[in-house]
C-alpha cells in the first residue's frame, strides 16, 4: 500500500507523463481476463503505456491536466489510463484485434443465438452422447463416429445458459463469448473520440464511401457539375450532343460535313439502286 507521500509522487509523475503523449484515454478492465490484458500489452509494447491504480488516484491524475479532466466521466469500475502517440483509430483497431474467445459459464446470458450445427464431430461414442441428448440435440452414431443430425439453437439470445448447455458447449469446444479490451474514449490533439466513433468497420466504410461516390458522380453528370472526376465525361457528352445537333441541322462544320457527305452518298447509292430495279417505261 502506498504511503501518503508515495501517492502524491505517483499522481505528480503520472500527470507529467500525460503531457508527453498526444493520445490519452480510458480503458475499462472489468471482467477482462489477465491473459487478454497481457496479450494487449505485448502487442502495443513500445507504443502505449497503461497507468493502473485506485480510482481515486487515477481521477486525481486526470484532473491534474486540463485536457484530460473530461475523461473522468468515462471511468466505470476497474479502469486504467492509456497513454500513446499512435493514431487513435489505429490504436483502437490494435486493441480490438487482440480479442479472445471464451467458454460459456452457467447463468451467463447468451449474447446471440448459440447454434449447434449438424454434422460429424470429433467426439467418441460414450458419455458425450448422453450429454448431448440431455440438451435436446439430435445425436447419431454413424460408422463409429458421433454425428449431430440437424442444427439446433441451444440457447436463444438473451437467455441464461444452463449448466447442461454450458457443459455441452465445453464438450463440443464451442466458445460463444468474446473478450476484448476497447478504449471507451480517447483524446487526441484536443479532439475527443468515443468508442462509437472509433469502432469503424473498414469493409462497411469502404462500401459506403464507394456508394456515396457513385451517387455523387452520376448526380454531377446529370446536373452538369464540373469537377476533376466529371470534366472529361462532360466534355465527351457535350461533344456528342453538339455533333448530333450539327448532323440534325446539317451544319457544314469540321467533323460533321464528313458525316453529311457519307449520308448523302449512301442515299444517292440507294436511289441509284432503286432506279436500276424499276423497268423503263415506254410511251
Amino acid at each position: 500500500m502506498f504511503t501518503k507521500d508515495q501517492k502524491i509522487k505517483f499522481v505528480k509523475d503520472a500527470g507529467k507523463d500525460i503531457s508527453k503523449y498526444s493520445t490519452v484515454g480510458i480503458i475499462n478492465l472489468g471482467g477482462i481476463p489477465d491473459r487478454l490484458l497481457q496479450k494487449s500489452r505485448n502487442s502495443t509494447r513500445g507504443e502505449t503505456r497503461l497507468i493502473f491504480g485506485k480510482r481515486t488516484l487515477l481521477v486525481k491524475i486526470l484532473e491534474s491536466n486540463a485536457k484530460t479532466k473530461g475523461l473522468v466521466a468515462h471511468m466505470a469500475g476497474t479502469s486504467a489510463i492509456l497513454l500513446s502517440n499512435s493514431d487513435p483509430f489505429e490504436l483502437f483497431k490494435t486493441f480490438k484485434s487482440n480479442a479472445i474467445k471464451l467458454a460459456a459459464k452457467p447463468k451467463q446470458v447468451a449474447p446471440e443465438d448459440i447454434m449447434i450445427h449438424g454434422g460429424e464431430t470429433s467426439l467418441q461414442p460414450g458419455a458425450a452422447v448422453t450429454e448431448l441428448k440431455q440438451a435436446g440435440i439430435d445425436v447419431q452414431i454413424q460408422k463409429g463416429k458421433v454425428v449431430i443430425g440437424k442444427d439446433k439453437v441451444l440457447v436463444k439470445k438473451g437467455d441464461p445458459i444452463s449448466s447442461v448447455a454450458a457443459k455441452v458447449l465445453h464438450t463440443l469446444g464451442t466458445l460463444p463469448f468474446t473478450a476484448v479490451i476497447e478504449p471507451s474514449v480517447l483524446i487526441a490533439n484536443g479532439t475527443t473520440f468515443t468508442k462509437e466513433l472509433l469502432d469503424i468497420d473498414d469493409q462497411r466504410t469502404i462500401a459506403d464511401l464507394l456508394s456515396a461516390f457513385k451517387n455523387a458522380y452520376f448526380l454531377s453528370i446529370d446536373r452538369g457539375i464540373i469537377n476533376q472526376y466529371t470534366v472529361k465525361p462532360l466534355l465527351v457528352k457535350a461533344f456528342m450532343q453538339a455533333r448530333a445537333l450539327g448532323i440534325e441541322t446539317r451544319a457544314y462544320e469540321p467533323g460533321i460535313i464528313e458525316v453529311l457527305l457519307g449520308t448523302a452518298s449512301a442515299q444517292a447509292s440507294a436511289l441509284n439502286a432503286l432506279n436500276r430495279e424499276q423497268p423503263a417505261q415506254t410511251t
